[in-house]
């Protein structure tokens, strides 16, 4: 990727997060350039009134410049530097924000991608551990005030010769490539040590993480860990005492490069004072010139070099920028209700995979109809509601809901339609009320209360000191609650019933709850759906009962779409098979149960 193009995307962000922070970046190199021409330019004329006349009153003016200089243009520098500090924490938090909210609104598949997540976890490891989006635009702050400096350093020097300026030249060109090639090497040393970089932080990371702690302490893991730690810290150390042994020699030798340009500055300055060619206040002047031109031109190498460094750490993170946002692959049409849902001829892998998970499949839902869909583990049951919503792209068919191609529809209104709880749901550091309404609490919802009531988790809430109010997890407050699976999943039932949406789908949100509960929660579920339309996956077949067909998945294809009855009449079927030995165990478990009973 052309490094125009990554200037391009990180600045045209910057410009949409704050215009004003641009004029503040060129205020403040005027202001850094000013105090610096002023520094070099006004002691000659205070040297020249002091080798001359002696006048007092221009002596008290040369002075009160120099000093007026610096005061004014020190507090303009002060002042704009605080205004740029405040400015630089909104706008690198912006960005941050806008890197995690491209991560949000790109299509779900990419998230199931290992090359995207490679991709993700080097942009994030960019701006995170490398710091470069900061360091670009500090870098550019930088660029701007010693190229606005170099300009006047070298007009004020061609003044006396330009053999003054090209021999500067020539040692700042041996300078800047001794920094470009230990740049070079810099750059490839931190590229090569990401992937030990990565192992480090994951095993660090995971001491932190509680939910590996029961597994840490039951099978006395700390040593592993600990070990693993140690060895890849060990790793890290030894690259790093071949990078300061290497950085040490470039160092020495770019000491020697200005050593030797500060000789021949002063010696062509004072060859020229000595020839008569001018005097004590100009050689000031000169000197003062070359060793800041000296100084800036360096400067300005070093931070170009950097700046492409940085450019080459930025390539994940400019290239994760470019994905398309899903609602940049929507369709324009907007949707209001679900109808009628269709697959036609629908085949499907997963990314970076050639296994089908469905295989040409087709079916349709009808307005209001409640369908279940069974079979055994990897039928693609789940798939199939990942597939309704819009997560992934069929490989070929096409799913129409309304008779049109979902993927016609305008993203948000499309999903406004739809309300799933899937099994892997998860419920958020919020309060009960906010992980059910998903908005802040603003009032009390008479609405939250009814459906909690209908999930049957009431009782449990009002037995909290907070009620609805309560915050889900202790992590952020020692009152908060933390629920056992199945009052979880209830909870995530009611969050997708306070939606609202025309069609409503359960991917075994129930799998922690008893057989018994289970068909509890799926036959209120029924009845508070209502009218509309309803798909529900699970293990179990209870769910089946209530619903007016069954769609029986079977190694990725349709091996039967039928009501209940229907299905239970060919006893040779998948589904005969599955409900006939769920309900023999169910019948077990009960009698087990009543044995307790009578033994107690």
């Amino acid at each position: 990727m052309k490094n125009s193009k990554k200037i391009k995307l990180v600045m045209s962000l910057v410009w949409s997060i704050s215009p004003r922070y641009f004029f503040l970046l060129l205020f403040n190199s005027l202001v850094f350039s000013g105090q610096i021409l002023g520094n070099v330019i006004l002691p000659k004329f205070l040297i020249d009134e002091l080798m001359s006349g002696l006048d007092q009153s221009k002596l008290m003016f040369w002075v009160g410049a120099i000093v007026g200089n610096n005061l004014v243009f020190t507090f303009l520098k002060k002042t704009s530097k605080r205004l740029l500090d405040v400015k630089e924490k909104e706008v690198f938090w912006q960005i941050e924000r806008a890197f995690a909210r491209k991560i949000m609104s790109v299509e779900y598949w990419h998230l199931e991608d290992p090359d995207y997540l490679d991709l993700k976890e080097r942009a994030s490891f960019a701006m995170q551990n490398q710091s470069a989006v900061p360091r670009l635009i500090n870098g550019t702050i930088e660029l701007l005030n010693q190229t606005i400096t170099v300009i006047g350093l070298i007009a004020i020097m061609l003044q006396l010769s330009w053999v003054l300026v090209l021999g500067l030249f020539i040692t700042i060109l041996v300078m800047l490539l001794i920094q470009g090639s230990f740049s070079g090497y810099q750059q490839k040393f931190f590229g090569e040590i990401v992937p030990i970089n990565r192992k480090y932080n994951y095993y660090g990371g995971i001491v932190f993480d509680k939910i590996y702690h029961k597994d840490f302490r039951l099978y006395d893991m700390n040593k592993m860990i600990g070990d693993t730690v140690i060895s890849y810290n060990k790793e890290i150390n030894r690259w790093f005492i071949s990078f300061f042994r290497r950085m040490g020699v470039f160092m020495g030798l770019f000491q020697v490069v200005v050593v030797l340009q500060t000789v021949f500055a002063y010696g062509f300055v004072g060859a020229q004072t000595l020839d008569g060619g001018i005097g004590i206040g100009d050689l000031t002047m000169y000197v003062s010139s070359a060793i800041q031109f000296s100084s800036s031109i360096t400067a300005l190498g070093t931070i170009l070099i950097s700046i492409f460094q940085v450019l080459g750490y930025l390539e994940p993170f400019v290239e994760l920028m470019s994905v398309p946002d899903e609602a940049a692959c929507s369709g324009r049409k907007v949707i209001d209700k679900v109808d009628s849902i269709r697959f036609e001829n629908v085949t499907f892998s997963y990314p970076k995979t050639d296994k089908k998970v469905l295989d040409n499949i087709s079916f349709e839902i009808h307005n209001g109809e409640k369908v279940s869909i069974v079979g055994l583990n990897g039928a693609g049951k789940s798939t199939v509601v990942k597939l309704i919503c819009r997560l992934y792209h069929p490989d070929s068919g096409t799913i129409y809901i309304n008779d049109t191609d979902i993927f016609e529809y305008e993203h948000t209104s499309y999903l406004a339609c739809i309300a799933a709880v899937f099994q892997d749901f998860k419920l958020f550091n919020f309060s009960i009320q906010e992980n059910i309404t998903c908005r802040p609490i603003e009032e009390d919802d008479n609405l939250v209360d009814r459906i909690l009531d209908e999930v049957e988790i009431t009782d449990k809430i009002k037995s909290l000191p907070k009620g609805v109010k309560t915050l889900f997890g202790k992590e952020y407050d020692t009152e908060g609650v933390e629920f056992s699976g199945g009052q979880s999943q209830k909870i995530a039932i009611a969050r997708a019933l306070y939606k609202d949406a025309s069609l409503v789908i359960l991917d075994e949100p129930t799998s922690a709850l008893d057989p018994i509960a289970e068909a509890e929660i799926y036959e209120n579920f029924n009845s508070m759906v209502g009218e509309k339309t309803a798909i529900y996956i699970s293990h179990r077949m209870s769910s089946s009962v209530f619903c007016d067909r069954i769609l029986v998945l079977n190694n990725g294809v349709i091996e039967a779409y039928d009501t209940h009855k229907e299905l239970m009449d060919n006893t040779e079927g998948l589904y005969y098979k599955l409900f006939t030995s769920q309900a023999t165990n169910y019948r077990l478990e009960a009698e087990l149960g009543d044995m307790n009973v009578s033994m107690n």
